[in-house]
């Protein structure tokens, strides 16, 4: 098992004492290498061992928050109905929750012709350009550029914008690791990681993320709780680890720490 750093203990040490502990966790980046194709991601081995040891440990429940869809994630995730990992997709417009499966907030009908309309538009404008895939979610769609280059990528994102400015200025856009995201949904990872805190009455909640769509839930921590970033950049968290395995080790230290107060 990986050893904490003096700096790491320290900042831990609230939330391994908490009597209710959330560990909710983004995946892409932070348990799972990106990827050019996005449905191949998966987490690596220590991080899969690291969230295994977190679902055994006493008082502690573990959640993945990602911008994927929900059928996508427990793809990615390799969630099954026994799993007892809770997840939250499209940025919190989606639930899996052990014990009741799959939930959705309420869509409209305009809403979802409007989103299919938008990603024909999208992948018609796109079709020329190589190396841009335009990914269907469930309430909107993203624009991935990671295989394409740097002209086509600023293209892609140039054509598209326009579209969505012109036929839908009101959705809600998001940038990511080589991803621009629309949907007509606005929640974020900060009102998915409000609904987790509530639906499981944590007394703190430790959040980590890699990307600018993590900013909103680090932000959105308060006092006990504790925000990872993994990788460099600026951030809104309390502590940075360089990469997913010094993340996954970090988890496992917590995971143990959490298991001796059992003993």
């Amino acid at each position: 098992m990986t050893e904490a750093s003096v700096d790491e203990r320290s900042a831990i040490a609230g939330i391994t004492a908490s009597a209710l502990l959330l560990v909710a966790l983004d995946f892409d980046g932070t348990l799972s290498p990106l990827a050019d194709d996005p449905m191949a991601a998966r987490m690596l081995p220590a991080a899969r061992a690291a969230v295994e040891a977190l679902v055994a440990a006493p008082r502690t429940i573990v959640a993945f928050v990602s911008g994927r869809s929900l059928v996508d994630l427990r793809v990615i995730a390799e969630h099954d109905d026994y799993s007892q990992v809770l997840l939250a997709g499209s940025h919190g417009a989606e639930f899996w929750i052990p014990g009741q499966g799959a939930l959705r907030h309420a869509e409209d009908d305009g809403d979802v012709r409007l989103r299919d309309m938008l990603r024909t538009h999208a992948g018609e404008a796109t079709a020329h350009l190589d190396g841009i895939w335009i990914e269907p979610k469930t309430f909107g769609f993203g624009v991935h550029t990671r295989r394409a280059d740097q002209a086509a990528a600023d293209e892609a994102n140039r054509l598209v914008d326009a579209i969505v400015a012109a036929e839908a200025p009101h959705w809600r856009r998001r940038t990511g690791h080589n991803i621009v995201e629309y949907a007509f949904r606005h929640e974020g990872k900060d009102s998915a990681i409000a609904e987790l805190r509530e639906r499981t009455d944590a007394s703190a909640v430790l959040f980590a993320g890699d990307d600018v769509t993590d900013e909103d839930a680090l932000r959105s921590l308060g006092e006990g709780d504790l925000g990872v970033h993994v990788g460099t950049g600026p951030t809104a968290a309390t502590l940075c680890v360089p990469d997913i395995e010094a993340m996954a080790g970090l988890l496992s230290v917590i995971a143990a720490e959490r298991s001796a107060r059992r003993q």
